[in-house]
């Protein structure tokens, strides 16, 4: 994460620090990062959780995957390499938004621990919030919202996490939702903000 091609840069300290911004919006700043299968609901659960603390009064942003890969990772295919620098490009990305005093949501299937450790290991320890939406396969493709699993089963599709591709499941994540529909979006969003108080983020 550390390799960079910057050379004669240096490090400015802003006078106006993460905390000072914490303190003015009245919650810690973390990232949310919500991992799973396409179709598991990542992006649904990681938006009704931002309105919810946007109702609070808390200053948020969710990165969404498809959104994100529109412009800042609009150059990146899906191989295992650019799977990396997608989920680089937003580690970046969240870590500044840390620093800004936002709560981050990510929204992406991001399938290998490697790399979502790397993303924890860039930011202090309790400021990564790994969110396990957990959902049988065979439930994602009955959704199949946009028809990605069919194609991926025609071989149309190369890559494709859960299919010709693997998922890593996270084994110690800090929260961990069933999105198979066995639980209400209220009752599992209900308990991501009942996980983000014990922590002391709200």
């Amino acid at each position: 994460m550390n390799d960079t091609k910057s050379t004669n840069t240096a490090w400015h300290n802003a006078t106006v620090t993460r905390e000072r911004r914490e303190g003015l919006n009245g919650h810690r700043s973390a990232i949310l990062w919500f991992t799973g299968l396409s179709g598991s609901g990542k992006s649904t659960l990681a938006h009704s959780v931002e309105e919810r603390l946007h109702q609070q009064g808390c200053k948020t942003f969710v990165f969404d995957g498809d959104n994100v890969r529109h412009g800042l990772c609009g150059d990146l295919g899906f191989s295992d390499a650019d799977r990396k620098e997608n989920l680089r490009r937003i580690g970046e990305m969240v870590k500044l938004f840390l620093e800004a005093g936002t709560i981050s949501l990510t929204a992406f299937i991001s399938p290998f621990k490697e790399d979502r450790q790397k993303i924890r290991s860039m930011v202090p320890h309790g400021d990564f919030i790994e969110i396990y939406c957990r959902c049988p396969i065979s439930k994602c493709e009955e959704r199949d919202v946009k028809g990605l699993y069919k194609k991926a089963r025609a071989g149309e599709i190369p890559h494709f996490t859960g299919i010709s591709s693997p998922y890593e499941e996270p084994e110690k994540a800090e929260i961990v939702v069933d999105t198979d529909g066995s639980v209400s979006l209220e009752d599992t969003v209900e308990k991501v903000l009942a996980e983000l108080k014990e922590c002391s983020i709200l």
